[in-house]
């Protein structure tokens, strides 16, 4: 999962270096550190799972489920 995790940081810190808010520097740093790449993955293992039970929640509220 890293690999695609740092391709994802990869193109969302492109268009923060064109906007200049971070140095081309700074981003081969956020793309390369290993521990980022670690919490955002954690991140989405547990964000996902809970997404989806929220969205079930609100159709079984809603009455979308069946």
């Amino acid at each position: 999962m890293a690999p695609i995790i740092r391709i994802f940081l990869r193109y969302i810190s492109m268009p923060l270096v064109i906007m200049g808010w971070i140095l081309p520097e700074e981003q081969a740093d956020i793309i390369a550190d290993p521990e980022l790449v670690f919490w955002l993955s954690q991140l989405i293992g547990w964000g996902i799972p809970f997404a989806v039970e929220g969205w079930y929640w609100l159709a079984s509220k809603f009455g979308w489920a069946r």
